[in-house]
């Protein structure tokens, strides 16, 4: 898989509106908490800077979609969950949006899943991982900021999120936005999911 080129499309301010403008193009839609690296995993797969970053959590408020290879699919970035200083009707707005979208998109051939290499699990992300598991969504675990740990320390951290998470060790992808790990192996995925 080469992504050619890849443009931010348009957002949308809750799934209902995202529903019915009727893309018909495979998705691969990335989730996580906030400040997990959404932005900077979007732009080092595009190997453009579409998505903004932040060092501010909760800067992603809506649904994000980006265009690659000229509608070959769509990326499309949900949300940031678990943004402490938001109100609580800011926060269940978000996660309506986040579910209306899993539930209600027929395009997703895959979900990547985003977690902190450097943390365990948290609560909110078992409970993500545990949504896609009943909803029979397809999900990969992205391990955010690889770059931060020794290789033992990866090592070690990875076998406790496949354990945390109820994943497979073949499951989980250590990336990292500074060295670029971890793209060729997102990118082998996602052309393995577009031929099916």
């Amino acid at each position: 898989m080469k992504i050619k080129n890849a443009k931010f499309l348009t957002s949308f301010a809750d799934s209902g509106t995202y529903l019915s403008a009727g893309y018909a193009i495979p998705e691969f839609c990335v989730v996580g908490r906030s400040n997990v690296g959404k932005s900077s995993f979007i732009n080092m797969i595009t190997g453009v800077k579409i998505a903004l970053t932040s060092s501010q959590p909760g800067r992603t408020r809506l649904i994000n979609v980006f265009a690659i290879n000229d509608g070959e699919f769509n990326i499309v970035d949900l949300p940031g969950y678990g943004f402490a200083r938001v109100t609580k009707s800011e926060k269940d707005k978000w996660g309506a949006m986040i579910e209306g979208y899993l539930q209600g998109s027929t395009n997703i051939r895959q979900v990547f899943a985003l977690v902190d290499i450097r943390h365990e699990p948290t609560k909110l992300d078992l409970v993500m991982a545990d949504y896609l598991y009943k909803s029979n969504l397809p999900f990969t675990v992205i391990a955010t900021k690889g770059d931060k740990l020794s290789k033992a320390e990866r090592s070690r951290n990875i076998m406790k999120i496949s354990s945390v998470l109820g994943v497979g060790r073949d499951n989980i992808i250590p990336v990292s936005s500074v060295t670029r790990e971890g793209k060729e192996d997102v990118l082998k995925r996602i052309d393995e999911l577009l031929v099916k």
